[in-house]
């Protein structure tokens, strides 16, 4: 399938935004000590011009620097009125560079869209980003 614009928000409306995603590519589930707490899962709007914050009235961030690396990689945003987590942002050369992860449930898509979404996950907390965990039924 190919890139299409793709609107989300937070529950209460504060945040809004749109992005350029291939929802085929896949999506993320994380399992380092934060994604997990937040059952976080995320596409990826790769290049800055692909995500388009329309309204940012209720942004709040939250930068977290994992254990052994030298500063946080993603800065992650939530609503300060609802506490709904939206999107982060971060600057990967794997990546292509700047990049949005995109919270896949503050996407506006019906549940067989959601559904039909292809998951990899991902062993962050080991940092191993190129594996699955042990128990990815667990995250």
């Amino acid at each position: 399938m190919p890139v299409k614009t793709y609107q989300g928000s937070c529950h209460c409306g504060a945040i809004r935004f749109e992005a350029d995603l291939d929802l085929d590519e896949g999506s993320n589930r994380c399992n380092c000590s934060y994604c997990a707490k937040i059952r976080a899962w995320f596409a990826f709007a790769k290049g800055p011009q692909r995500f388009r914050l329309l309204d940012g009235a209720g942004v709040s961030e939250y930068r977290w620097t994992a254990p052994g690396q030298p500063g946080p990689h993603l800065t992650f945003t939530f609503c300060r009125t609802c506490g709904v987590r939206t999107y982060a942002r971060g600057d990967l050369h794997q990546l292509g560079g700047i990049f949005h992860a995109v919270s896949v449930p503050a996407l506006d898509l019906s549940p067989e869209q959601r559904a039909a979404i292809p998951v990899r996950y991902l062993n962050g907390r080991d940092g191993r980003y190129d594996e699955a965990p042990a128990h990815p039924e667990a995250i």
